[in-house]
């Protein structure tokens, strides 16, 4: 199916809701929202897993496949990290400001589409660079859209269990998204996967369509109060004179540059040699991963709630270097699949539980999702570091010396968190 063909039926499944925004301070009572509301917030999260999944691990496969090296798949990955950093900040800002939430997400969702079709009709160097630019802008605008959609909808009281649900349906698009791609990258062809990423915009857009706009609290979907007034100042430089936001922005960036270039790097070891079969294995990879990510989502958000925020976070935090090690222990594909059900406990922990921490920092302030954004920034910095570091790192002295350099950096992010990270699940009082 045609990108071009993908924007019309989105604009057509856009046309069948058109409430209009909520307007600032409007109490919109989100904890009354419709089912029908709720149920596009289900299916947006499961449905963008299904567009975004195609770029990243996969990404690697089929470039490795036409004949890129390792150090050059890190450049091209590095390129829509580097992309996506600079657009995070402004979209996080963009998020707290802009009251049609929704259409910042179509758009993002159909610039994706463009991009993954640029890459999938010509896979040149300087073609991939641009595709995964656009990509990485237009991705920055779902993360903190979404949560400030889910939190606008049911308030501060169920946003744990919101949360935790959002990721459990992204975890399971991801799931079908892996199985498709690995079966589309078997059957027919790597580039097909690409095409799968344009196809899948359209019930993208129809599930956006089913949120009421109007059922969205403005004030509160901004980290706001109801009355859309601040408690605090909401500038960035006043928020990171908060200690504790600085002690986790560190740890969530060395985090991410341990955990990033991973699964990137383990595809392109399964490549070589498996010919065909590598998509496949891959595939099972993230498949295991969001299984388990899907399974423990919804529990993060409860225990979040119940036991706080950082024993979970230490969970998460503990299991990415072992998953490190273990890389480096065997060959066997099997054992390489099931190692990803450490990856599956860090990611649904940490997916759940970061932006708890960030919205248990920012109440009042009115500029949560643009410290989610600024916060994300770092993050991407890290994430993009990894690949890049990881990739030179592997192309010189091998995988396991890559393995275990992250792993090494996963290590130095748990003893910092355990020792300079207090809890903020009380932070709110």
């Amino acid at each position: 199916m045609s990108e071009p063909l993908a924007v019309a039926a989105g604009q057509s499944c856009l046309a069948a809701a058109r409430p209009q925004p909520a307007r600032a301070g409007e109490k919109a009572q989100p904890s009354s929202a419709s089912k029908g509301s709720l149920r596009g917030l289900d299916w947006l999260n499961f449905f963008l897993a299904d567009v975004q999944s195609g770029v990243g691990p996969f990404l690697a496969i089929y470039l490795a496949g036409s004949g890129w090296n390792e150090q050059t798949i890190g450049f091209a990955l590095t390129g829509g990290g580097i992309a996506g950093i600079i657009a995070q900040t402004p979209a996080g800002a963009m998020a707290d400001r802009v009251h049609s939430k929704r259409a910042l997400i179509a758009g993002g969702v159909i610039a994706l589409a463009v991009g993954a079709l640029m890459i999938a009709v010509y896979p040149a160097f300087w073609a991939v660079m641009s595709a995964q630019t656009l990509i990485g802008v237009s991705s920055s605008v779902f993360g903190p859209t979404v949560v400030a959609i889910s939190l606008g909808l049911v308030g501060r009281e169920l946003f744990d269990r919101r949360q935790g649900r959002n990721q459990m349906f992204n975890s399971a698009g991801n799931v079908v998204a892996a199985v498709s791609m690995g079966l589309i990258g078997y059957f027919l062809s790597n580039r097909g996967i690409f095409l799968f990423v344009v196809a899948f915009t359209i019930p993208t857009l129809c599930a956006l369509a089913r949120i009421k706009a109007n059922e969205i609290d403005y004030a509160v979907a901004r980290g706001s109060n109801h009355d859309g007034q601040s408690t605090d100042s909401s500038s960035i430089a006043h928020l990171l004179k908060d200690r504790r936001l600085v002690i986790f922005l560190i740890c969530a960036v060395l985090f991410h540059f341990a955990n990033a270039a991973m699964l990137p790097l383990l595809g392109e070891m399964l490549s070589k040699g498996h010919g065909r079969t590598s998509m496949m294995f891959m595939s099972a990879c993230v498949v295991t991963t969001q299984i388990v990510v899907t399974v423990l989502a919804s529990w993060s958000g409860i225990k979040a709630h119940q036991w706080g925020r950082k024993p979970l976070l230490l969970i998460a935090f503990g299991v990415l270097p072992l998953r490190g090690v273990l890389y480096t222990m065997t060959n066997a594909a099997p054992a390489l699949v099931a190692i990803q059900v450490l990856d599956g406990i860090a990611a649904a922990i940490f997916g759940v539980v970061s932006v708890l921490v960030i919205a248990d920092l920012t109440k009042g302030t009115g500029r949560f999702n643009l410290t989610l954004g600024a916060v994300t920034t770092a993050v991407g910095i890290g994430a993009a570091l990894s690949q890049s570091i990881a990739g030179g790192i592997v192309h010189r002295f091998g995988y396991h010396a890559g393995f275990l350099f992250l792993a090494a950096v996963a290590a130095g992010a748990f003893v910092l968190l355990w020792t300079a990270m207090p809890e903020t699940r009380d932070a709110r009082n």
